[in-house]
């Protein structure tokens, strides 16, 4: 071996490993452990992490502060701003998803199903944590906590890389928790919280097999495909939101009105807000003109086709590239169809199959679209607003899962568990 080679193998063997690394080293250590954790050595450590929240609220507004002031000097715009934002009810309101996820049932363990084999072999089927997961996140400090709290209840050990935005919010978070755990029976480096903010620690991250089980991508289309491309390790993807909501010819004009102001306005920066509103042709003659009044008036900026300015002359012409964008922002498109194949078809075509939604009074078209329009949630007569954890019982959430495979929509506990057999036997040999 010439004297460059052998040089250079004792500089990478003497070199300190990166965080991202070490860091993963010490969570793999930690699962091991909590795979034996109990139920109630998991929930007395949740309340924990709750009371602690509370009780260091001012030091975590404080370093939420400087990542806000650090993202409006950096032109951050206001709706992300409004993400990353912490305030004391936000602060109790996160604690309390915690105290919510400790009252929930805790799914490792469970025997979900038996076998008895004719050789005497008794054959377990059990639910047990993934191990190690990854999580890749942007501007959305509750998700650190979140996160935490659905890993640790699954007896996971988890390794969090949030946004640049909010590092110093996360750091002191992962502090708080950490501190918390210290007091407990669960080992705190079961919670690790990546403080290196490049674009490097994230592709570390994506090839770190052996040491991460599954990588979960939460944010925006770019970083999730970024995971989905280059990951090596086993991906759970959750997606991108650009979510429609279809008003039938039959609606209800007052529901159709009440049902898209909520999926626009109520909070535009989430991925379950609508950013396409899609109308029969003759719901648009009878119902536009209202709509988008309320619309106006509500701050939000319209986008239509031809058909649909031909009614509000106020919108904008709207492009392929809008109906293809998550826009995260007070901005909507408008498509006008001639019904209910069209509608599907446009949905197919841009959608990213998070949430989608019906507003009719026709109960064959109401199932037709909830039967042949792909997505995690299709909606009847209800907002796009509901696809998330919280509103459909999970407690907290990890993210909404748009895939297929392991876990499909808002991913609560059960999502983040896997199964193992356990085989009791007297002695049986294969013949």
């Amino acid at each position: 071996m010439s004297e460059t080679r052998l040089n250079d193998r004792i500089e990478t063997a003497d070199a300190a490993p990166s965080e991202v690394r070490a860091k993963a080293v010490l969570a793999g250590q930690a699962a091991r452990g909590m795979a034996s954790s109990t139920t109630e050595e998991k929930n007395a450590a949740l309340l924990a992490m709750a009371d602690a929240l509370n009780a260091e609220s001012a030091s975590l507004i404080e370093a939420n502060r400087e990542d806000l002031e650090r993202g409006r000097a950096n032109g951050t715009s206001e709706s992300l701003l409004d993400r990353l934002m912490l305030n004391p009810e936000r602060i109790a309101s996160i604690a309390d998803a915690l105290r919510l996820v400790a009252d929930l049932p805790d799914p490792t363990g469970e025997v979900v199903e038996t076998i008895e084999r004719p050789n005497g072999l008794r054959i377990e089927k059990v639910s047990v944590p993934l191990g190690v997961i990854g999580i890749v996140y942007e501007a959305r400090p509750n998700v650190t906590v979140d996160a935490a709290a659905l890993c640790l209840k699954t007896g996971n050990a988890v390794v969090l890389r949030g946004g640049s935005a909010a590092l110093s919010t996360n750091k002191r978070i992962a502090e708080v928790l950490r501190g918390a755990l210290a007091g407990t029976a669960l080992p705190p480096d079961a919670l690790q919280v990546i403080e290196d903010a490049s674009r490097s620690s994230v592709d570390e991250m994506l090839k770190l097999n052996g040491l991460l089980d599954v990588i979960i991508p939460r944010g925006g289309r770019s970083l999730i495909d970024n995971v989905v491309r280059n990951a090596t390790v086993p991906v759970i993807e959750t997606g991108a939101g650009v979510c429609h909501t279809y008003v039938d010819a039959s609606a209800d004009a007052a529901m159709a009105e009440a049902i898209a102001l909520n999926a626009k306005v109520q909070r535009p920066s989430v991925c379950n807000s609508m950013e396409t509103l899609i109308l029969h042709e003759a719901f648009a003659k009878r119902g536009l003109r209202a709509l988008a009044d309320a619309l106006l008036a509500s701050g939000v900026e319209l986008r239509g086709d031809e058909r649909a300015r031909a009614l509000v002359a106020e919108a904008k012409l709207a492009t392929e590239e809008d109906y293809g964008t998550e826009y995260n922002d007070y901005i909507l498109n408008i498509k006008i169809v001639d019904g209910l194949d069209e509608a599907a078809a446009h949905i197919a075509k841009f959608g990213t199959k998070h949430s989608e939604c019906i507003v009719t009074e026709d109960e064959i078209n109401a199932v037709r679209f909830l039967n042949e329009v792909d997505a995690a949630a299709v909606y009847h007569n209800a907002s796009t607003r509901f696809t998330d954890g919280f509103e459909f019982g999970f407690g907290a959430e990890i993210g909404i899962s748009t895939q297929k495979l392991h876990a499909r929509g808002p991913m609560g506990l059960p999502a983040l568990t896997s199964t193992k057999y356990r085989v009791y036997g007297s002695g049986q040999i294969r013949g």
